[in-house]
């Protein structure tokens, strides 16, 4: 499948207390009606940029303070916008002009928030473990099986479990993602993942999810995985 095609696909998707931040504008908190145009950008820049990737790191779902403002799964704006501590914009996106697209005048938004962007940690330890084993950044893939941003009633500045349903049909776009990258290596992240892609067939080796306090087993288990191939 081609990347433009494949995006099409994702554009298409829209359900109940789910966001498609790539069709999607969200009038609260997003800058402006051009915002799912700007984070198509990125996604596709991205993975133009990885067309001969190793690595492709699947989560369970879209975070609020990552993918739904970037773009981009397990990456958050503020490191595009190039106001994080420890991970560059180039290792993402290369030489690319980043455009926010979290609205820094939202008044739901904090003091940090609307001066450097959201802020993701789990997008913190993937991108350093994976430059702390010298893996440049177009060698992986960062994405989530249910690649929308599944949230609660309360708001769009939520996150939920993505339900048994949704991660069926995420797993449809993960394998159209898979064909554009047919000889990476698939790496669940956390064994939610793991279990729903070897549900539905796919073969992947499994790396501990880096929240809650598992950010050293994820690292280890990262160093652990590189080291062997």
């Amino acid at each position: 499948m081609e990347i433009d095609n494949f995006l099409r696909e994702l554009k298409n998707y829209h359900a109940p207390l789910v966001f498609n931040p790539w069709s999607e504008f969200d009038r609260q908190h997003d800058c402006g009606p051009e915002a799912p145009d700007i984070r198509t950008a990125n996604l596709q820049r991205y993975l133009r940029l990885r067309r001969y990737a190793e690595y492709l790191f699947v989560a369970e779902g879209l975070g609020y303070q990552g993918g739904h403002f970037s773009g981009i799964a397990m990456t958050s704006e503020r490191i595009l916008l190039g106001h994080h501590a420890t991970v560059r914009p180039e290792q993402v996106l290369a030489q690319w002009q980043y455009r926010r697209t979290s609205d820094p005048f939202c008044p739901y938004l904090n003091k940090k928030q609307r001066e450097q962007g959201f802020n993701e940690p789990t997008a913190t330890v993937v991108w350093n473990a994976l430059a702390e084993q010298s893996l440049p950044g177009n060698k992986a893939v960062l994405w989530n099986i249910f690649p929308f941003h599944p949230y609660r009633p309360a708001g769009l500045l939520t996150n939920r479990t993505p339900e048994k349903k949704e991660l069926a049909c995420g797993v449809v776009y993960t394998k159209m993602l898979m064909t554009i990258f047919p000889t990476a290596k698939i790496v669940a992240i956390g064994q939610k993942a793991s279990a729903t892609l070897h549900a539905y067939g796919v073969a992947c080796s499994t790396v501990p999810h880096p929240s809650m306090g598992g950010a050293g087993r994820f690292k280890q288990a990262v160093a652990e995985l590189l080291s062997r191939q």
